[in-house]
């Protein structure tokens, strides 16, 4: 089939009129393209300087860093779709539908993933903190955008979802510089509670671990089946309470040996009636 002179002019100059339409359409975008690329660069940069002056966490800065460039880009992209012409109205309805499919399949990542902002941004615990939480007790090791890692002190790793930990109770341990180390002694009933009191205290007065202010207490809080039951409370450095806890009660031990004081122990006593 020939076509007649008159319908290749006419559909040439049909794709002149339709390259001068496109072609500056496309120049439009692609100039659209390369100055906002380049803003949206500028941008990032900026927010990074921004968030390494408040020293935030790094994973946090990470996750912020990488939220604002996928929507500085995503606009990026839709502006550049209108441009050329693209109906906004279609494309936005089925980006709204993928995201609330992608939502719907991923729930428990995405309470994980908001718990873990939470945590970031609010700080309750930080890395090196000594917590309990879900039942672990451990130093954390790493916060990421989904899970709490924690090393227990028999060195095992527990994994934590930022979803449970930032909708639960959480004992932070490490949080003030100091603490109360509490112990627990029991001495015969036949004891001097005044001569052993003067022994204890003297015993936490000599170690300078102990504060001197709250200065540390011996109380008696219970009569018990074969001992009066003390409570000792003194207060250190964080780092301090378990060595002052062990070396005080190893010490304890040793004074009462000196002065004669009696640690009881259960005893059961046997009647035989004939």
């Amino acid at each position: 089939m020939e076509l007649s002179p008159e319908t290749i002019k006419s559909i040439w100059d049909q794709g002149i009129q339709l390259m001068y339409k496109i072609v500056p359409t496309l120049i439009y975008a692609l100039l659209f393209y390369v100055i906002g690329r380049f803003v949206v660069n500028k941008l990032i940069k900026g927010f990074q300087r921004v968030l390494e002056k408040r020293e935030s966490n790094p994973s946090l800065n990470s996750f912020l860093v990488g939220l604002v460039k996928a929507l500085l880009f995503v606009s990026l992209f839709i502006g550049m779709a209108t441009i050329l012409g693209v109906p906004m109205s279609s494309f936005l309805a089925i980006l709204g539908a993928a995201g609330l499919a992608i939502g719907l399949a991923l729930q428990g990542s995405l309470s994980n993933f908001a718990g873990g902002v939470l945590i970031l941004l609010f700080k309750p615990f930080k890395v090196d903190d000594v917590i309990i939480g879900q039942g672990h007790t451990g130093k954390v090791s790493k916060i990421d955008i989904l899970y709490t890692h924690l090393l227990t002190f028999d060195n095992k790793e527990v994994i934590i979802p930022n979803g449970s930990l930032a909708n639960s109770d959480v004992v932070n341990i490490t949080a003030m510089p100091t603490r109360r180390v509490d112990m627990a002694v029991g001495v015969g009933y036949s004891s001097n509670l005044k001569k052993v009191r003067e022994v204890i205290l003297g015993i936490l007065d000599k170690d300078e671990r102990v504060h001197k202010d709250p200065a540390p207490v011996v109380w008696l809080s219970n009569f018990g089946d074969s001992s009066l039951d003390l409570t000792v409370r003194a207060w250190a450095d964080k780092d301090n309470v378990w060595p002052v806890y062990w070396d005080t009660m190893e010490k304890i031990k040793e004074e009462f040996e000196v002065h004669n004081i009696e640690i009881p122990f259960p005893q059961r006593v046997v009647k035989q009636i004939q």
